[in-house]
């Protein structure tokens, strides 16, 4: 195998098995910065070695076993560590020995699941958001700091000041490595939930930049989903938010045009939607349903979406039914965005003078003032109703207020279309 070739190979073995790496090293060391340290220590090993001896036939193995020698190593080695020792030896009840082959053995002895504890602890609400999200991405995401800063368009820099800042919180706060308690579960899952779907939309929407859509950002969502789905199956809202990115996805391809110009869901081609990922959407969406969760809000917005996805055409969409569900979900989570998207809905299905009575409100209100998607609803509601001038200032107003480059385009070729006398969606 070539070197590039070798590259590309350990580059894909990281991005699969570091978030297993890391998190069963931390269950071991009772520390995610230490375990991560372990983790680059293996990495850099397979970067020195693998070119020579070529890739492994389990290469996931040969890292863990790896990280264990360094481990071990650190811990014999290391005065700072002496004090890791002893907690090692009273939270996992044995003793660190001289004989490498008890060490490994006492070592391999499993606490609970490591990548459900690793979620919660990179998730906790000890962290700010920004930190739960980029030590996330690092720590189970399989990314790189230059990825992440990349993906949300900030400084390398300020990136790894999130994660270190992380580290040294968790560690100052001494949270364990442990899935929570059943009376701590909810709360902590709902935390680890935004997360995902947080960097879910992010891929979806880009709120910046050029690119209309990162996929690469809601294909890690989408994976990390589908993993918690599988370490908690009876937990409905983690199958709710599972199909909500499913459905969310299918889309994907019909999102953007030729030259990756955003492409709106009235005009999108249905036959280029995933159906694949439709299916598995609904079959989550029912599975949170069967467990009693259709009125949790990602199950509310997962059945939101399988009301586009099972629509033949964008005709045929039950916008009423659509309405409803954001009324459900307006009161479970009250939300200007959530009736902002109802007035969508309603002026879909009754009528744009429906739709823009719900809209001036929220403008008076005044909690969307910085909110693009707001003057853009209005301009696209105003249009419909033959006001043109005043809905080219919304798009405008709109325009102004994204940070992203391929909406800010859409939003003033809109506002050019009012000129012309035609609602948008009729281009």
């Amino acid at each position: 195998m070539s070197l590039p070739a070798t590259q590309r190979a350990i580059d894909a073995v990281w991005r699969i098995e570091s978030p297993r790496l890391i998190a069963g090293l931390a269950r071991m060391v009772r520390d995610v910065g230490f375990a991560e340290d372990l983790a680059q220590d293996a990495l850099v090993a397979a970067l020195e070695k693998w070119p020579e001896s070529g890739v492994p036939d389990n290469p996931g193995a040969w890292l863990m076993a790896t990280a264990k020698h360094r481990a071990i190593d650190v811990m014999r080695r290391s005065k700072v560590l002496e004090g890791k020792q002893e907690q090692l030896v009273r939270d996992m009840g044995f003793r660190l020995a001289m004989d490498g082959a008890d060490v490994e053995a006492a070592l391999d002895d499993e606490i609970g699941d490591d990548l459900l504890s690793l979620m919660f602890t990179c998730c906790h609400p000890v962290l700010s958001t920004q930190a739960r999200i980029a030590l996330t991405l690092r720590m189970l995401g399989g990314l790189t700091t230059p990825e992440i800063a990349r993906a949300f368009l900030v400084p390398e820099a300020t990136v790894a000041q999130r994660i270190v800042r992380a580290k040294k919180t968790l560690g100052a706060a001494h949270v364990p490595f442990e899935v929570p308690a059943a009376d701590e579960l909810a709360e902590r899952l709902a935390s680890v939930l935004e997360v995902v779907y947080l960097v879910f939309n992010e891929g979806y929407s880009a709120t910046a930049g050029e690119d209309w859509m990162r996929p690469a950002l809601c294909e890690d969502a989408l994976r990390l989903g589908r993993v918690l789905a599988g370490l908690l199956p009876r937990e409905p809202e983690v199958h709710g938010l599972v199909a909500l990115m499913e459905i969310q996805a299918s889309r994907a391809g019909a999102r953007t045009g030729p030259a990756g110009e955003p492409v709106l869901l009235a005009h999108q081609d249905r036959a280029r939607w995933n159906r694949l990922l439709v299916q598995r959407g609904l079959a989550a969406l029912q599975r949170a349903e069967e467990l009693g969760g259709a009125q949790g809000p990602y199950a509310l917005q997962a059945a939101i979406a399988a009301c586009h996805a099972r629509a033949p055409t964008a005709q045929e969409t039950d916008w009423a039914g659509i309405a409803a569900l954001y009324h459900q979900l307006g009161q479970v989570t009250p939300s200007a965005v959530v009736q902002l998207n109802r007035a969508v809905a309603l002026t879909m299905a009754f009528g744009p003078a429906v739709g823009l009575s719900l809209v001036d409100a929220l403008v008076a209100d005044g909690a969307l003032d910085r909110y693009h998607l707001l003057p853009s609803v209005r301009g696209d509601i105003l249009a419909k109703l033959g006001r043109f001038e005043e809905a080219a200032d919304d798009f405008r107003r709109a325009a102004a207020l994204t940070g992203n480059a391929r909406e800010r385009e859409l939003l003033l070729q809109r506002a050019a279309g009012c000129a012309w006398g035609t609602a948008p969606d009729d281009r």
